[in-house]
């Protein structure tokens, strides 16, 4: 992104187009976001967006696989791409309307917009990046308004230094608190945390959270991280090629997933085709069948005898074993035999032909001890409510 566009998304002094300052923008602090999208990419068939949602203040997550919409969602709401057709209001006031030919320039929508890359100036000192966006004020307004900001993202004391002599989280932090000193009414972040550790992470979300606590606007993160949507997300929106797939509170959607697609992306190892054979309610469970040999007892869901549903049962929900002994809780105890092993990092991925091939995962440790060879018969133990049911 060339420097012109950059500084386009960098608001000067709050104006609105009328030129008010501190004007109604601001005075939509605590209001809701909410989109109706479309845009059509004549050279791409696979991929047209279609998209409708809202974001109330709090962290809305947008999760897909790469190329699935998020950052051309974003693009759209900040100004950068119009779309063809749609509608974009931050509470009462419309930063784009195709229909009413509304289209509010990028400098003065209020929107803060983290990039992947960061875009902070190399040239420039960690004061004089977050200081970029109050060029109209003076110098005793500017450091009024940037010290508090450095103070609360724990960068002051790197003010006077550039990009290349900080860290990679002290960046992160620079550029979260360059798009946050002009008090945006709603906050873009494009995987702006990507190849932090867990705990600088942990830290700098912990300071934005604290952030908003006090400013109450909506902030849309993009990721393709299950653990990222789990850890921060208020809401999420699972996007599947320009199209949303599910959305609700991040238990509802990725704990529990509905879809295949939802699965898929949350990392459940095996889904395979099933067909209800048997209805239990008294025990709130039914039977699926899998294979012509394989029946598995799973949880109660609406539907019919002869229905054709979708299990997913994760590969780290599924306990190996080489003898039983007794009586187990578990309702499935499948015996099968170990196809292959092959080692991830300190994790040992098993395959095992039950009638269907399931993966398993193990630890080295339960692999030596078990003494598991390609071959070996062994039985697979699943609990009912580990397996969930999605439409086929």
């Amino acid at each position: 992104m060339g420097l012109d566009q950059r500084e386009r998304l960098t608001p000067i002094a709050r104006t609105t187009s009328a030129g008010k300052k501190e004007g109604a923008l601001l005075e939509q602090a605590g209001a809701a976001l909410h989109a109706r999208l479309e845009k059509r990419f004549p050279n791409t068939q696979a991929f047209q967006l279609q998209v409708e949602f809202s974001a109330k203040p709090g962290i809305t997550v947008f999760f897909g696989a790469s190329g699935a919409g998020k950052t051309t969602i974003l693009d759209c709401l900040v100004g950068l791409l119009s779309p063809d057709a749609g509608r974009v209001a931050l509470g009462d006031e419309v930063l784009f309307d195709s229909a009413a030919g509304i289209n509010v320039p990028v400098p003065q929508r209020g929107v803060g917009y983290v990039f992947q890359d960061l875009a902070l100036f190399p040239h420039l000192t960690v004061q004089a990046n977050v200081e970029y966006g109050l060029k109209k004020l003076n110098r005793m307004q500017r450091r009024d308004r940037t010290v508090p900001v450095l103070e609360a993202f724990r960068i002051i004391h790197l003010a006077a230094r550039r990009p290349n002599e900080i860290s990679g989280g002290e960046r992160q932090r620079v550029a979260l608190a360059r798009s946050l000193i002009t008090d945006p009414t709603v906050l873009l972040l494009d995987e702006p945390l990507a190849g932090l550790d867990a705990p600088v992470k942990s830290s700098i979300l912990d300071d934005l959270r604290a952030w908003n606590a006090v400013h109450r606007v909506p902030i849309l993160y993009v990721t393709h991280s299950r653990e990222e949507v789990l850890a921060l997300g208020d809401a999420v929106v699972v996007l599947e090629k320009g199209h949303i797939v599910a959305q609700g509170t991040p238990h509802q959607v990725l704990t529990v997933p509905r879809q295949e697609i939802v699965a898929q992306l949350v990392g459940f190892e095996n889904i395979f085709p099933a067909i209800v054979e048997a209805i239990h309610e008294d025990r709130g469970t039914m039977a699926c069948r899998l294979a012509p040999n394989l029946l598995l007892e799973t949880p109660l869901v609406h539907a019919e005898i002869g229905s054709k549903l979708r299990v997913g049962i994760r590969a780290g929900d599924i306990l190996l074993a080489t003898r039983l002994a007794g009586e187990l809780s578990a309702r499935n105890i499948l015996p099968g035999k170990l196809v292959s092993l092959s080692q991830r990092d300190v994790i040992i991925d098993a395959r095992v032909n039950c009638g269907v091939e399931f993966e398993v995962e193990l630890t080295l440790a339960a692999r030596d001890a078990l003494q598991l060879v390609p071959g070996k018969e062994v039985w697979l133990v699943v609990k009912t409510h580990s397996c969930h049911l999605m439409a086929s």
